[in-house]
């Protein structure tokens, strides 16, 4: 019956193989380790491979002889950077590899002592409290219990092949990959809102990266406005989204307001005009962090200036819009929690880019308990960026459709 408890824990690990994710997870080397069990008597000991990663990631395990190895496939973990050879307890097994094996799979191999059998797998939240971890407890057997891919049980661990995708949307006139602008929002001096320890600055630029590597692997090129924890101010987010010839322009929020004035995310263009007290307050505060570098974006339009961006919104500003109703249309369709207007508009100054569509998402507030819970589960993120990034390739279709029937 041995071949019945092998599929018992299979069947365990099952849940971290059905989640479906696209988002590159990263690799924590100093939080990972190999172990062994009891005293080096000189004969294969029970071993732990685990591994650290920056979110959960479907995975299957399985065994190959010639030499005896254990292999783990994931969908999808970015090994780069991080060398095997360092990981501690490497001298426990006779060799180790990893990296990206075929697009959307990574593979790491451990060779093994002797034969070996999978006891438990596990995937749960790293002890950090930051991540996920990665456990397989492997145990020495004899030379004809070692269950090898190729039978009907290694069969069970086997994902379907991934499936070939549609080639990503292109430039509406040019023909060249789209490039879109993520804009993680506040940084350096300038926090964001905080709960506690928690700040928005750090976590929109988590969400930020998650969300250019789903970007990335559909074909889509991304321009970032930072990549760490240094200040932009917001004037020179919009110019480093202008010279990268960004497409669309997504800026990045998860702010704070009284408790029970808001919840759920929601989707900003730009409007001048709008005028609810909530939709002013975050105007106030998202401009906060330019005002602390002495820099008041108030008066920077003159009257000619204005009348030109106007007429050039009167053609960016519906295309923003229309980004706007297919992002809440995915989101809707994973079901992602939303305010009860999920598309607004405000006067925020980092959308008054004219000549490129723009929209600030709110991913949810700090300041509420569900928002703060959803912006820390790994999940409700990939489902989010996942969302978003569907959105962006719709809208892309449907922009170059409608720019093709401008022009007859």
């Amino acid at each position: 019956m041995r071949w019945l408890a092998a599929l018992l824990l299979a069947i365990l690990a099952l849940p971290a193989l059905a989640q479906e994710r696209s988002a590159l997870a990263h690799l924590d080397l100093g939080q990972s380790a190999i172990t062994a069990e009891g005293r080096d008597r000189g004969k294969p000991r029970p071993l732990t491979v685990s591994l650290t990663l920056s979110h959960p990631v479907p995975y299957r395990v399985y065994f190959l002889d010639g030499p005896p190895r254990l292999v783990v496939d994931f969908r999808e973990v970015d090994f780069s950077g991080s060398d095997a050879q360092v990981l501690p307890g490497r001298d426990l097994v006779p060799a180790l590899r990893w990296g990206r094996f075929r697009p959307g799979w990574s593979r790491m191999v451990v060779e093994l002592p002797g034969p070996y059998a999978l006891r438990t797998a596990i995937q749960k939240p790293a002890p950090t409290g930051a991540g996920a971890l990665v456990a397989l407890r492997i145990e020495p057997v004899a030379p004809e219990d070692f269950v090898t891919r190729g039978n009907a049980l290694s069969a069970l661990w086997d994902l379907p092949q991934p499936s070939a995708t549609a080639p990503p949307p292109v430039h509406r006139h040019t023909g060249r990959a789209l490039r879109i602008a993520l804009d993680p929002g506040h940084g350096g001096h300038d926090p964001g809102a905080q709960v506690g320890a928690i700040s928005e600055a750090s976590l929109m630029l988590a969400f930020a990266r998650e969300l250019s590597d789903i970007l990335t692997r559909a074909g889509f090129q991304v321009v970032s406005t930072r990549t760490d924890d240094s200040f932009v101010p917001l004037e020179r987010r919009m110019t480093i989204a202008r010279a990268g010839q960004a497409d669309l322009f997504i800026s990045l929020h998860a702010d704070a307001l009284p408790a029970g004035e808001a919840a759920g995310l929601s989707i900003y263009t730009w409007n001048q005009e709008a005028d609810d007290r909530a939709t002013r307050e975050l105007a106030m505060r998202h401009d906060r962090d330019d005002l602390l570098s002495g820099v008041d974006l108030a008066g920077t339009d003159d009257q000619v200036a204005d009348v030109l961006m106007d007429l050039a919104r009167l053609e960016t500003h519906p295309r923003s819009v229309t980004f706007a109703k297919f992002t809440v249309s995915e989101l809707n369709r994973a079901g992602i929690g939303m305010h009860r207007t999920p598309v607004r508009g405000a006067a925020f100054s980092v959308l008054k880019s004219p000549d490129i569509p723009s929209v600030l998402i709110e991913l949810g507030f700090l300041t509420d308990p569900g928002d703060r819970a959803n912006l820390f589960d790994p999940e409700w993120r990939s489902r989010t960026a996942q969302s978003i990034a569907r959105a962006i390739g719709q809208w892309a279709q449907d922009d170059a459709i409608r720019a093709g029937l401008s022009r007859h």
